[in-house]
């Protein structure tokens, strides 16, 4: 008994400190290592393959709420390894210390099965090679019902049924069945990259997904992710310093809106490391857009003890020890990758075959070209003294002040008839101030549900009386009121949501067929969300199809969306349901939406007409104040505001 004395007497209590039961310890540890359906796949693969097979098939069913299945062809477990296996802690790849710093396999720490077993009915059937009979093993909640041999085929077959079935409030917030087989075609994805010299099928209720023959990597990527990347992989290689990088970077011209094709291996181990993928982006900047990403599957091969994989329960994160130098090395060799295929320019110190075989350098000189050469502009510029740099003066000074001050007045393009009705008091009828920005401290930024009536006579029509002027991403246009400041890109967003919106609410599609259907590989995981959503997309004009393996044909789409800009847009939607934040209050359909008038309101250069037809539309939207995400879309400066601008 412990004694706790306190001010008015003592007190006794209890002790508080106990061991938790193994069944509970269990549950524990499956929370941090097995968190979802893919994570379980992650681990039983990761067993197969250290169990040396070559032909492994992953079965799924309800996106392995139900059922995960892994048979391989592998080494298979005694009777003893593979009770053993089931037990927290039990490993055959860890003997001292130091052998924790010198992994070279997957698994080590003992901790999958035990983690699986704790929170599903498992079932695992495995015979050696050259035993009669195998092992059939069922465990329940961590506790073994059957342990009996059993006749099975070489290898090991496992299936765990209705994870979390213990675990109530685990089970219920597993996402939707896309969302949890998206994250296990993701895992199965990164494992097949990191082993092209094996054999893989993927079954889900029934039906086979992929099925990924032995060979090389350059195929295996191919086979995974799509043909459209047969024609544009570069391959990587170097060597230096002990260390060997080498994989394929995909071309300019195949860089996607979307994340996720975006692959880094280590000692066959797939890392996430943004430091590292900084180095890739930063050497392809300037050949692809800022938001494009780049497709790479770079692998490094380094000894174990210079990297440490036992900082992270799913060991996807790493930690190097010396990051800074591996920065370097992947930027130099992703350049140099970039630059020997003629994508990127670099130092090159032998000529172009085409140059030397030119006549001026392969032909002898004559005395005929040095008198030529001699009585030349350039030799008399530069032979005579003071005429190197000497600019001659010409009369054309006057013209290049009239072009810069053209260039430089807003008011190009506009008649004299047209300045005067734009007329402002206290500004000159030529000039802008250049303190006038969108955010303007004069102007009121709370204009409410402002309408059409609250700024404009509405006796006689707006364009009868009404100039528009347009200021690089502003419209400007007076009013009742002051000066009215319009951001086009932000009034073009609001006008096109508003638009989507009403055709979804009412259930009348708008449909433009493509004269040329268009094509769209995406990787299976990007297929398998696209799917999900492609019932919302046709609610709003989209006409997509299946025609292949994550091969899908758009033969029509909304008739807003400008031509060929079609896979530009649905791929800025895949892009924003995927990797943005979630907001849980708005439906996949209200995302969608949201996303297409984003992509659809670029700004461009508008004609005087359609400025003026701009603001008419804004303003006969229900709520033209602000964007769908709340960025103000205009804003109003009062002639007092514009007076303390001056």
């Amino acid at each position: 008994m412990i004694k706790f004395v306190f001010e008015k007497g003592e007190k006794t209590v209890s002790d508080i400190i106990q061991l938790l039961p193994d069944h509970l310890a269990n549950q524990i540890a499956a929370g941090e290592v097995i968190q979802r359906p893919a994570s379980a796949v992650k681990e039983l693969m990761e067993n197969a393959i250290d169990a040396g097979a070559t032909d492994i098939q992953l079965i799924i069913k309800d996106a392995g709420k139900e059922l995960i299945q892994v048979v391989d062809n592998g080494k298979g477990m005694s009777p003893m390894d593979a009770r053993m296996s089931f037990e927290r802690h039990a490993t055959s790849k860890i003997r001292k210390i130091e052998d924790l710093f010198s992994i070279a396999t997957m698994g080590f720490r003992g901790e999958a099965l035990a983690s699986v077993a704790a929170v599903a009915q498992v079932e695992m059937k495995t015979r050696r090679r050259g035993d009669e009979l195998g092992t059939h093993i069922v465990i329940e909640g961590s506790q073994v019902l059957t342990q009996e041999p059993a006749a099975c085929n070489e290898g090991t077959s496992i299936c765990i049924k209705n994870l979390f079935y213990n675990v109530p409030a685990r089970r219920k917030f597993l996402k939707s069945n896309t969302t949890e087989f998206k994250n296990i075609v993701e895992e199965f994805t990164r494992i097949v990259l990191t082993y092209p010299q094996l054999s893989f099928k993927l079954f889900h209720n029934n039906v086979e997904q992929m099925h990924l023959p032995a060979g090389s990597l350059k195929a295996r990527i191919t086979n995974t992710l799509g043909t459209r990347y047969e024609k544009h992989l570069i391959p990587v290689e170097e060597k230096m310093d002990g260390i060997h990088i080498h994989g394929f970077i995909g071309k300019p011209e195949i860089a996607t809106k979307t994340r996720g094709n975006q692959y880094f291996f280590v000692n066959n181990r797939f890392i996430k490391s943004p430091y590292l993928h900084h180095a890739v982006a930063k050497a392809f900047e300037g050949l692809i857009e800022k938001e494009a990403h780049p497709f790479y599957a770079v692998y490094f091969e380094l000894h174990p003890e210079k990297v440490d994989v036992n900082v992270h329960p799913t060991k996807q994160e790493v930690k190097f020890e010396d990051e800074q130098l591996l920065y370097a090395y992947v930027q130099s060799a992703v350049r140099h990758a970039l630059s020997i295929h003629n994508i990127a320019p670099s130092i090159d110190f032998s000529l172009n075959p085409d140059i030397t075989n030119l006549d001026a350098l392969r032909l002898p000189t004559t005395d005929k070209d040095i008198d030529q050469v001699a009585g030349g502009y350039l030799t008399r510029s530069f032979s005579q003294g003071g005429k190197a740099h000497f600019i001659e003066k010409k009369d054309d000074l006057r013209e290049w002040k009239q072009q810069k001050e053209q260039l430089y007045n807003p008011w190009t393009g506009f008649d004299s008839r047209e300045r005067s009705t734009f007329s402002l008091p206290g500004l000159p009828d030529n000039t802008i101030p250049s303190k006038l920005m969108f955010d303007t401290a004069g102007g009121d930024k709370d204009h409410g549900n402002a309408s059409r009536e609250d700024f404009f006579d509405q006796t006689v029509p707006v364009s009868a009386h009404q100039s528009v002027l347009q200021w690089d991403e502003f419209l400007l246009s007076t009013v009742k009121s002051g000066l009215l400041l319009i951001h086009k890109k932000r009034a073009l967003e609001r006008i096109a949501y508003e638009k989507l919106k009403k055709r979804a609410v009412r259930q009348q599609p708008a449909t433009q067929t493509l004269l040329f259907p268009a094509s769209m590989e995406l990787s299976p995981a990007d297929g398998v969300f696209l799917e999900s959503i492609l019932p919302d997309l046709a609610v709003l004009g989209f006409d997509i199809s299946l025609t292949g393996n994550y091969t899908y044909c758009i033969q029509g789409v909304p008739i807003d969306i400008p031509s060929g800009k079609e896979l530009q847009v649905l791929e800025g939607i895949i892009e924003q349901l995927l990797h943005s934040d979630q907001d849980p209050t708005n439906s996949v359909q209200e995302k969608i939406i949201q996303s297409i008038a984003r992509r659809m309101s670029w700004d461009h250069k508008l004609e005087k007409e359609e400025s003026q037809a701009l603001i008419d539309e804004l303003f006969a939207c229900e709520q033209p104040n602000y964007t769908p995400d709340g960025q103000q879309t205009f804003t109003v400066i009062s002639k007092e505001g514009l007076l303390d601008l001056l």
